[in-house]
Parts: C-alpha cells; structure tokens; sequence
C-alpha cells in the first residue's frame, strides 16, 4: 500500500478513497430510494393521499435542509473520517427505524430522522475531494460521488421490489439499513491510513456572515436552488408516476425505472471527464466547468416533451436524457465550489450551497404535490424543463469572470 506521506497527487491510495465514498453514496440513495420505490404500495396501506405523501417527503426535505448548514460545520471540526462515519451510521439506524411506521404521522417521523443524517455523505465526500484530488481530477471524482448517487437510485428499483414481494415492506427498510456494518468498518481502517500528510485538520478562519457576502456564493447557491428540485422530483416521484399515471405493475416499474438513474450515472463520469480534459488542455478550471454546464442545463428542456406523449418508452427516454444532463450539469457545478474555496470551509461552504438545494427540494415538492393533486404531471414535467435554464442564467450572470483558482491552505 502506498505511504500516506506520499504527496496526495501522486498517491494511488486517493482512488481507494473516491471508491469508498462513491459506496457510501450508493448506500445513501440505496435507503433514500426504499421509500420512492415502495410509496404505490406504502401510500395505498397506509392511506396517504397525494399532498400527504408530499409533506411526508417535506418532513424529511426540511431536516435535510437544516441539517446541511450542520454537517457541513461538524465535518469542518470532525474531519472527514470521523465525521461520515457518524452521519452513516445515524442515517442507517434511522432507515431501519421505517419498519415500525403504521401511520403517515410516524412514516413522516422516521423520514425526518433520514433526513438528519443523509446531507454528511455530501459534506465529507466534498471535503474529500479537495483534500485528496487536484483541480484536473476534482470534476472526475465528483462525478464518481455524484454517479453513487445515480447507481444507488438504479439498483434500489429492481432491489427493493424483490425484497417488498419476498419479505414485506417493512423488511426492505430494514435490509438496506444494514449495508452500513459492511462500509463503516472499511471506511475507519482505510481511511487511517490513508490520511494525507499534507492535509491537516484546520479550523475554519472564514465566518459564515463573510462567506455570504461573497458574489460567488451567491453564483452557487441560486443555481442549486432552481436546478437540484428537477433530480429530486425523479427520485421521489417517477416511481410512482409510472404506476399510479402510467398503469404499471410493481414489477413492470421495478423492471423499468432504473433507467433514467443509469443514464445520470453515466451523464456524472462524462461530465467530469470532459471538464477535466479541458483542464489538462490548459483551461482554467471554472471555465471548463462552465464549457459543460452551458450545453446540458440548455438541454434540459427535453423533459417537456413528456407531456406531449402517454408512450411509457417514450416518456424514459426522455426522462433519461434529462437525467444525463442533469448530472453533467450537478458534477460541474458542484466541482467549481472545490476550486473556488480552501480546503478548511469546505464543509461551511458546502453546506450553505447545499441548503440551497435543500431549500429549493422543499419548496418545490410542495408545489409538485400542488400541481399533481390540482392540476397533472404534464405541468409539472413543464415546469422541471424550465429550471435549468434559469439556473445557468443567474450562473452567468453572477459568477465572477475573473480566473477562480482556488488557494491551498
């Protein structure tokens, strides 16, 4: 194995790390998904209506939410070792708490909980990735971290619906919950030893009132806000969209609806790989970003074409062209707060980023629950077209031209 005092950008043993927190990602959208799979069932037993089945998702959007501008703190004082450990280890006891519900009051109890604990994955995992990677291979492991998420949401479907048949349910919670005692142990031991020797646990000297008031923030925080409710309509309500609005069985859906996260997986690699190989073309790093972002959030609109057609075939490919842009969009965005910040408020910082996505999760999954109850999923595939468009807008406009290289500390 290679010595942890070797320089972090030589060292082999950093892609044992992306490789740990691409499972751990897996795992996190693995428990995320049990509920999106499992709500045409769930909301029938339980008698939950469209709109409660939304405040339902909200209960746990809003502690995600709060909880991102928290973790983001801790892993900042914890380090990344110790800190995704715990947030693990609580977001799965919690997933596995789902076994007990028997009303929507404690589903959405138990939600509130998952969503405690879920948004460390994606604190530690940033701050991984500054600590581990150089600007050339940030996007790439990004993507890797982003494609977790794709791969978690595409085995859950399949996974999860053979579990529900065989077991019930309430056991399915209960399995996934449990893929943390093979990772926490991996990770504690790996980790170790792997330590970089040029990255030191560092207080944050920033304060979050001057982190506010940067242009830059702000250049991030609005496009998470418009753009991340598009990925988080498709995890929490395709599955149910195909069996409740297009008449498919649970086996047909379990058969089916990993396809548009397969597409996100592959869309989270090419984007970071295009990034990176403008780089290497001698790039600036926020420029190749943007090369990227530009033509996938233009893209995007392509999922207003599924209010055009009742086709089910139609209507994944479709969802999974915006999928893939999507996440070439996300991985590239997410990169540039890498390359735009130091190491020691990356935690901080991406957890005032990321509360903007949870924020926007929020808001907009009130207004799906809306829309679908009042009026139809057409409008709402309309309105998911939309946001991406406005996302790069307010990029464009806000995000400072001068060259972002971000400063080691």
């Amino acid at each position: 194995m290679t010595s942890p005092d070797e320089p972090f950008n030589t060292s082999s043993l950093r892609w044992s790390i992306a490789g740990l927190l691409f499972a751990a990602t897996v795992i996190n959208y693995v428990d995320r998904q049990t509920l999106s799979v499992l709500a045409p069932v769930i909301t029938k037993q339980l008698h939950i209506t469209d709109l409660a089945y939304a405040r339902i998702l909200q209960a746990f959007l809003i502690a995600y939410t709060v909880m991102y501008l928290v973790s983001g703190w801790l892993t900042d004082r914890w380090g990344t070792r110790r800190a995704l450990a715990i947030f693990m280890a609580w977001w799965s006891v919690s997933n596995a708490l789902h076994f007990f519900a028997r009303s929507p009051f404690s589903l959405g109890a138990f939600r509130m909980l998952l969503g405690l604990g879920e948004p460390g994955n994606f604190m530690a995992a940033n701050r991984a990735v500054s600590e581990w990677f150089p600007p050339r291979e940030r996007a790439l492991a990004n993507g890797f971290v982003n494609a977790g998420a794709a791969v978690g949401a595409t085995i859950a479907a399949p996974v999860i619906v053979v579990l529900a048949a065989r077991y019930g349910w309430q056991w399915s919670f209960v399995f996934t919950g449990a893929l943390a005692l093979i990772w926490i142990p991996l990770w504690l031991v790996i980790f170790r030893r792997a330590a970089p020797s040029n990255t030191k646990l560092v207080r944050p000297k920033t304060p979050w009132k001057q982190l506010l008031t940067m242009q830059t923030t702000w250049a991030l925080f609005l496009p998470r806000f418009f753009s991340d409710p598009v990925w988080w309509f498709y995890l929490f309500w395709l599955p149910k969209f195909l069996v409740e609005q297009q008449h498919l069985t649970m086996r047909q859906m379990g058969a089916l609806a990993w396809l548009p996260y397969l597409t996100a997986d592959v869309g989270s690699v090419v984007g970071g790989l295009v990034s990176g190989r403008l780089i290497t073309r001698g790039w600036e790093p926020v420029r190749a970003r943007r090369a990227v972002m530009i033509p996938s959030a233009l893209a995007m609109p392509v999922s207003i074409c599924v209010a055009f057609t009742n086709r089910s075939g139609w209507i994944l490919v479709f969802v999974s062209l915006a999928t893939f842009f999507h996440m070439m969009w996300r991985t590239n965005l997410a990169t540039v707060t890498n390359d735009a910040y130091p190491i020691p408020v990356l935690g901080s910082i991406s957890g005032i980023l990321a509360f903007g996505n949870g924020l926007g999760a929020a808001i907009f999954t009130e207004i799906v629950g809306q829309m679908v109850t009042h009026f139809s999923y057409n409008s709402v595939f309309v309105l998911m077209g939309l946001l991406h468009p406005t996302a790069l807008l307010a990029f464009l406009l806000l995000m400072p031209k001068a060259s972002m290289v971000r400063k080691e500390a």
